[in-house]
């Protein structure tokens, strides 16, 4: 086993399943739970000084059914935790875990005793983040975390300092059992953390030969927001008699999550997008896709188009994606666009919309990705762009998942227009509303300045000037209106004019290039650049009508080192097609 095997946002086949042996005793429920959740009171006093010192007043239902079934069956029994994602599952395992780390530790070297498995490297990180607040007040509980793409020589020294409790993800932490810097053989309690995907991410092998190492009398918790068949076959092996604990059963739906469904042709998936996010303003928003090129490429391509977007994928080295997260949790990237194991642990607060710019395999994957909004009691949503051809799959999909969601067209200008007003008026409403008083000298010059021109000519031109040089929201071609004839091209109706330049696919040119291109000569930047189709010997792009006569001026006659990349109105016997690259 290699030390780089650990999941890096590579898009793996799902494992084969486990073969089980013969079914213990199915999970028993746990007692039912008020749906209100609890106060602190039932927390032991170390962790609830923990909870009070980041803000909690209450427990989410999971943490609360957690702590029910420790009172009635103690802090030996196999548990199955099951609840939805983003609501205090790692809280909830740390709950779990604290009976068994509160007895105090012998003056010898200290042994593992608290082993959890996660299947990515971010997951990882965040699980030992959460519990090193959480267990601040149990000294006798020292954490550590070791995962692929990290030095591993750091984590052979962190290891010699024996902690009670280890965070890992599987390559890695077989790597140091098998090298003898980690001996599992006082481990009492197991997690297995996101079991599902540890077996689509293919570690059935590693979760064969870490079980094999470990005592063979400990606690194990199986942690998933998911149980598929696979999962039950793996759980069927080495739990005994274990217990149910459902904070919000398997496959309801997240009551703090909207879901939407966007119909939207194939072509105009990127300008739905961009018109999403112009209708957020600049709220966070995650972005799933099925590989991590497709991620590279669509973060790039919203990059130029003035987005503060970043990709996130094993491609990158462990430092590398610590920044992105680090940039995505502290706003300087607003948009992360990720691969679905890639996104796994990303525990970030605020995210206001998943949007699934590409469908999700299953309903599986769905609960999972849009898990990552809508966490913790706050608001979000989770859309799909589902082109017409996908549309039977999406509902089922949706139907599986058990939620329920509206359908509508994607966007358009107007709606982004709309949206934009909407939030200026609201902004006037709230600066007005304010407590404090104008300064004297803002109102002396306020007063100079309606004494001589129409008040509302004065407000309507502030709000231009506060509105700035927005991004032009992209027409999308299922609502664009029937074009002019093209001896007489016009501005549409929405406000773009439509050009076209004697460059396609086969001499080189892709939308990014010809983005640049566009934007080079025409003197324009890319807010100002509509939907593009690259088709093989040329290729269609949109003008911003209000930059559109002085762009098509400057346009005109190519450049000395362009001379056949003629560029001309839609439709203009100008534009020919030239055949060899520029």
């Amino acid at each position: 086993m290699s030390f780089s095997n650990d999941a890096q946002g590579v898009d793996l086949p799902a494992s084969a399943a486990l073969e089980p042996a013969a079914p213990p005793p199915a999970p028993s429920p746990a007692s039912d739970l008020p749906g209100s959740g609890s106060d602190l009171e039932a927390v032991p006093q170390p962790l609830r000084d923990a909870l009070a010192r980041r803000g909690f007043a209450r427990l989410t239902e999971v943490q609360h059914a957690v702590l029910r079934a420790l009172a009635d069956e103690g802090a030996a029994r196999d548990l199955r935790l099951s609840s939805q994602t983003g609501s205090g599952k790692t809280v909830a395992i740390g709950l779990a875990l604290a009976p068994g780390l509160a007895a105090p530790v012998e003056p010898a070297r200290p042994r593992l005793a608290a082993l959890l498995v996660v299947p990515t490297r971010e997951l990882a990180e965040q699980v030992a983040r959460e519990l090193r607040w959480l267990f601040a007040g149990l000294p006798e509980a020292a954490i550590e975390c070791v995962t692929g793409g990290t030095s591993v020589g750091d984590e052979q020294r962190r290891l010699g300092r024996g902690p009670r409790v280890l965070v890992a993800t599987p390559g890695r932490l077989l790597d140091h059992v098998r090298s003898g810097a980690l001996d599992p053989s006082g481990v009492s309690q197991l997690v297995l953390d996101e079991a599902d995907q540890m077996l689509d991410l293919g570690f059935r092998d590693d979760l064969d030969a870490i079980l094999a190492a470990l005592p063979a009398q400990r606690r194990t918790i199986l942690v998933s927001a998911t149980f598929p068949r696979e999962v039950e076959r793996l759980v069927e092996r080495f739990q005994r008699e274990p217990l149910l604990v459902t904070g919000t059963a398997p496959g309801a739906a997240n009551a703090d999550i909207e879901h939407r469904v966007y119909r939207v042709a194939p072509r105009d998936r990127y300008a739905a997008l961009v018109n999403l996010l112009l209708c957020a303003d600049g709220e966070r928003a995650l972005v799933f896709v099925r590989t991590r090129r497709d991620a590279a490429d669509l973060a790039e391509r919203l990059a130029k188009d003035g987005f503060a977007a970043a990709a996130i994928s094993g491609e990158l080295a462990q430092a590398q994606r610590t920044r992105t997260l680090h940039a995505f949790r502290g706003g300087v990237v607003r948009v992360l666009v990720a691969t679905d194991v890639a996104a796994r642990g990303i525990d970030v607060a605020g995210i206001g919309a998943v949007v699934h710019f590409d469908l999700p395999a299953d309903a599986g994957v769905y609960t999972h990705r849009s898990g990552r909004t809508g966490r913790a009691g706050r608001k979000g949503t989770s859309i799909v762009l589902a082109p017409p051809s996908a549309a039977h799959r999406a509902q089922r999909i949706l139907r599986a998942a058990s939620v329920h969601a509206t359908f509508a067209d994607a966007p358009g200008p107007a709606e982004v227009e709309a949206a934009r007003r909407q939030r200026l008026q609201e902004r006037l409403a709230a600066l007005l509303a304010a407590d404090a008083p104008a300064a004297r000298e803002d109102r002396a010059i306020a007063a100079a300045v309606l004494a001589e021109r129409d008040p509302v000519e004065v407000v309507a031109r502030l709000l231009a000037a506060a509105r700035g040089s927005e991004r032009a929201p992209m027409p999308l071609s299922a609502s664009a209106p029937a074009r002019t004839p093209p001896t007489a091209p016009a501005p549409r109706a929405d406000g773009w004019v439509r050009f076209e330049i004697a460059w396609g696919a086969r001499t080189g040119a892709t939308p990014q290039r010809l983005l640049a291109h566009v934007c080079r000569r025409g003197g324009i930047s890319g807010r100002h650049v509509g939907a593009i189709s690259v088709q093989p010997f040329t290729a269609t792009f949109e003008v911003d009508a209000a930059v559109a006569a002085p762009f098509a001026a400057r346009t005109r006659v190519p450049g000395p080192d362009e001379p056949g990349l003629r560029l001309a109105r839609a439709g203009s016997a100008r534009a020919t097609h030239r055949r060899r690259r520029p």
